[in-house]
C-alpha cells in the first residue's frame, strides 16, 4: 500500500473517529444534564468554589486579624462568630475555602500529569522502558505516603499551600500511572492507532490524538478523584498541625479549635464550619464521580 493511500485511510479513520465523538459527546451532554447525582454534587463544588473566590472580596480584614469580642457566637456582625481571640470565623472560613480548593487543585493536577505521562509513555513504547517505568511506579506505589509526607512536612521550616500541593501529588500518581497503562496497552494495539503509526506520525501525536481522546472520560473522573484525595490528606496534615506556616485552610481552623479547647467550650462555630466544609466538598466530588460514572457508562445510566 503506497504512503499517500495510507494516509489516506488514515485521515478518513481520524474523520470518521471524530464525527462519532461528536454524536458521543452529545449524548454525553444529553444524559449529563438530566443525571441528579452530577447536578447536586456538581452545584454543591461550585456553591463552595465561588464563595471561596467571591467571598475574600467583601472582607475587610485578614482572616486572622484580631477583629471582635471573644468567643462571641454567631450573630451581632459575625455571621460564625468569633474565635477565642477575637478573629472573624467567617473570613477564616472564606478564605480556608480557597486555600482548600488550590491545594486540591495543585495536588490533584500534579498527580494526574505525572501519573498520565508514565503510564501513556510505558504503556505505548513497552519494552525497557515500560519495564524501568513500571519499575519506579510500584517502588513509590509501596511508599508509606502519609508517612512520608509527615515526616517531610515536620522538617521543613517554611510550608506553604503551593509546596503541600507538591509533595501530595508527588506521592499521589503511582495508581494512575497503573490505570493509565493498562488502558493504553489496550488502545495501542487499535486499528486506527495502526494506520496512525502507519502514517508516519510521531509517538506524542499519536498518544494526545487518537489514545487520550478515546479516555477522555476515565481521565477526567481520575482527576476529580485525585482533587478530593488531595483535600483529604491536606485536611489531615493540618489537623495535626503540619499544614501551612502562614494563612489559613479549613484543616488548620480544625486544627486551631482543638488546640485551644473549642470542643470543650461549647464553640461548636468554630469547629462545626470547617468540618463541614471538608465534607461537603470531598462528599460531592465523589457523588460528582459517581454522576459521571453514570454518564459516561451506557450500562449505569438511569434512562
Amino acid at each position: 500500500m503506497s504512503d499517500s493511500a495510507i494516509e489516506a485511510k488514515a485521515a478518513q479513520a481520524e474523520t470518521g473517529v471524530s464525527g462519532a465523538g461528536g454524536v458521543r459527546w452529545r449524548d454525553t451532554a444529553h444524559f449529563a444534564v438530566r443525571n441528579p447525582k452530577l447536578l447536586i454534587g456538581a452545584g454543591v463544588v461550585l456553591a463552595l468554589l465561588a464563595t471561596g473566590l467571591v467571598g475574600p472580596l467583601f472582607i475587610d480584614n485578614p482572616p486572622n486579624a484580631y477583629v471582635g469580642p471573644k468567643s462571641a457566637p454567631p450573630g451581632g456582625g459575625y455571621p460564625l462568630g468569633t474565635t477565642s481571640f477575637g478573629q472573624d470565623v467567617w473570613a477564616q472560613f472564606v478564605f480556608g475555602l480557597r486555600a482548600t480548593f488550590l491545594v486540591g487543585l495543585v495536588g490533584g493536577g500534579i498527580a494526574a500529569a505525572v501519573g498520565m505521562v508514565v503510564g501513556f509513555t510505558a504503556g505505548y513504547r513497552g519494552g525497557l522502558v515500560d519495564e524501568v517505568l513500571n519499575m519506579i511506579t510500584n517502588i513509590v506505589l509501596v511508599l508509606p505516603a502519609l508517612v512520608v509526607l509527615i515526616i517531610a512536612a515536620a522538617y521543613l521550616e517554611a510550608r506553604g499551600i503551593w509546596l503541600q500541593g507538591c509533595f501530595i501529588g508527588l506521592t499521589s500518581w503511582p495508581w494512575v500511572a497503573r490505570a493509565v497503562r493498562a488502558q493504553t496497552l489496550s488502545l495501542a494495539t487499535r486499528d486506527f492507532v495502526d494506520l496512525a503509526r502507519m502514517s508516519g506520525r510521531r509517538a506524542y501525536k499519536i498518544v494526545f490524538r487518537e489514545i487520550a481522546p478515546n479516555m477522555s472520560s476515565y481521565l477526567f473522573m481520575t482527576f476529580i478523584l485525585l482533587f478530593g484525595g488531595a483535600i483529604l490528606i491536606a485536611a489531615g496534615l493540618d489537623f495535626i498541625g503540619l499544614g501551612p506556616t502562614r494563612g489559613v485552610s479549613l484543616g488548620l481552623m480544625m486544627h486551631s479549635a482543638v488546640s485551644w479547647s473549642a470542643l470543650s467550650g461549647g464553640m461548636w462555630w468554630w469547629f462545626v464550619p470547617p468540618g463541614l466544609g471538608i465534607t461537603a466538598i470531598v462528599g460531592s466530588l465523589y457523588i460528582m464521580n459517581v454522576g459521571l460514572d453514570e454518564v459516561f457508562n451506557p450500562r449505569l445510566r438511569e434512562l
